[in-house]
Order: C-alpha cells, then structure tokens, then sequence
C-alpha cells in the first residue's frame, strides 16, 4: 500500500544503501541492522526500538518488488514534479494530490505536469489505474515476519547437567548446531537458542529453537537445588564407636568423613563446596548416613552379639515414638 509519508521518507538514506542495491544485498543490510536495533538486544532502549521500527519500514517497502516500483515513482515526483490547480499559479506537492483525489485539501482536477502519465503512476498504487480493483488494491505493509519458533529435546548426562558444556545436536537440515548448556540446568528445563529456527519468509530475522533438556538419572547422587545429596551405608561398629570414612564426589576423588560415636541412621554430614558449581553460587555435598546390617552372621559372630546386647542398658529405642503416637 502506499503511503503519502513516503514522500518524505528516504528508506535507502536509513538503510545506508544506494539506489540501485540488489535484493540479496538489501537482505545481508537489513539483517545486520535487525540485530543491532532489534528490542531483544536493546531492553528499554527507546532510540533502538524506534530505529527498528524505521528500517523494518524501509526494508519491507524495499524488498518487495511492486512497492519498490511505486516508492521509487513517488519519490521521483518528489524530485521534480509539479502539481496545479486550475486558475492557480502555485505549485502542490504530495498532499495536494491526495488531497484532490479524496477531498481532504485541495481542489480536484489537479493535473500533472512532468513527463510520464497520472494514470501510470496512480494505476500502479491502486491496481490497473481504478478504485476497486481487486487485480492490485491496497497492499498493507508493516515489519518482516519473524521465522516460526521450533521445539527440541535432548536428554544429557547428570555430570553434563552439573557442571555445563558445549554439546553439538542435529537440526532437522542435517546441519550440526553448538549449544551451550549452562552449569546446573535443571531436569525439563528450557533453553532458547535465537535465531535458529526457521527462517522468515520476507528477510525477516528467523525463529528460535526452544530445547527441553532432559537429565539422566546418577547412580549414586541426587540433586537438591545446587546440592547434591549421596546416601553413605556404614557398620554398626562405625556408626556406634565413630570412625572416619571416605565419601565419593562427582567427577573427583573421595574425600574423608569423621563419623562421630554414636551417629544414628539418617545424619547428614555437609561437605562445604562440593556441590554444584554455577555463576550464581555453589552448593554442598549432603552424605546421608545408613547403618548397614549385616545379611549373614557365622555361628561365632551371632554368639558375640547376642553377648554384646545382654550388656546393653535395658531400654527400647521406640518407646518415645510409641508415646508421641498415643498424644
């Protein structure tokens, strides 16, 4: 559609381009100048969002070539042109003409007086030179279109998930994408990678790839928030006499763990830093103490055992849990 401000406007002045740019060549140029003024890139920035919207105008006039034809013929009759009315020495301009032709200012009958035909250039803005036409007609024009969004997964180790790196995956073309998964990403989070999904169909910027990540289960630790948690079985003689142990890590070497007399089932000994490691902080490494029980006992153990309990206090560890239950 034309517009009456193109008159006014220099699109090939706010692109930075000359007169006879190629359409590839007015893509590469809008592309660099979308992302550098593009919102995303600029939060809050009113100059830079402004400035998008100027060169999303000219490109979408521009790289179509039926309103590149009509622009170029208006800023032509700006050049030169020279409108008058009848029994009026003065000369018009643009709002003139539209002026005459829909009663808004002006009088009718105005006639154009530079070479080239007022049907010519008119019927190319409006179809075949006639209101109403449906073979042309008014033709909206506002910014590109965006590239559809695409969905992803993938599925990554626990380590991986932990401690963050560059992974390469497949986009639906076959071609290898590089995607940097950030130290700590969580089981069903969400990744965007800009710009990688589908392109625009108009020279627009292109969608993104939103990727779910999916984490695998450990054998041994869990995570909770930016800690990590790992049940530690120890004997009873450790658990009732104290004794210091080792503990694993993820990814490095066990590290040593004083058990104190009498540490019950369930204790949680806290090894500061061990967690995982982000920008945003660093957890710790929870051991969770289990007493294991032997499953088998020789003739001789059992004897020394049953010994051993003969000299134990006579009391019952569930008489405080069977009292609270009654209340």
């Amino acid at each position: 559609m034309a517009s009456q401000d193109w008159f006014d406007k220099d699109f090939y002045k706010v692109l930075g381009v000359s007169k006879d740019v190629t359409p590839a060549e007015l893509k590469k140029v809008y592309r660099k100048l979308a992302r550098k003024y593009h919102p995303d890139s600029n939060p809050g920035d009113a100059a830079a969002e402004a400035k998008f919207k100027e060169i999303s105008e000219a490109n979408s006039v521009l790289s179509d070539p039926e309103q590149r034809k009509e622009y170029d013929q208006i800023r032509a009759m700006g050049s030169g042109a020279r409108f008058t009315a009848p029994g009026s020495a003065g000369q018009g301009g643009f709002d003139d003409v539209f002026g005459g032709m829909f009663g808004q200012g002006g009088q009718r009958g105005y006639t154009y007086q530079q070479g080239g035909q007022f049907d010519d250039i008119f019927g190319s803005m409006f179809g075949d030179g006639r209101f109403g036409s449906t073979s042309g007609g008014f033709r909206g024009y506002g910014g590109p279109t965006r590239g559809r969004d695409v969905t992803a997964t993938t599925t990554i180790e626990f380590i991986t998930a932990t401690r963050g790196e560059t992974i390469t995956l497949q986009a639906a073309d076959g071609k290898p994408i590089k995607v940097k998964i950030p130290a700590g990403v969580a089981d069903g989070q969400k990744i965007k990678l800009r710009g990688k999904g589908q392109p625009s169909p108009d020279g627009g910027e292109s969608g993104d790839i939103v990727l779910t990540v999916s984490v695998r289960k450990h054998p041994v630790f869990e995570r909770e928030g930016l800690n990590l948690r790992v049940t530690v079985p120890v004997t009873f003689a450790e658990a009732a006499l104290g004794a210091t142990i080792e503990v694993p890590t993820l990814g490095g070497d066990p590290v040593k763990l004083r058990v104190a007399p009498g540490t019950p089932s369930g204790r949680v000994l806290r090894v500061k830093g061990r967690g995982v490691q982000t920008p945003k902080g660093t957890g710790d490494l929870l051991a969770v103490v289990q007493i294991a029980v032997p499953s088998h006992l020789s003739a001789d153990a059992e004897e020394a055992l049953r010994g051993f309990v003969e000299k134990l206090p006579d009391e019952n560890p569930r008489d405080d849990l069977l009292a609270r239950s009654r209340g």
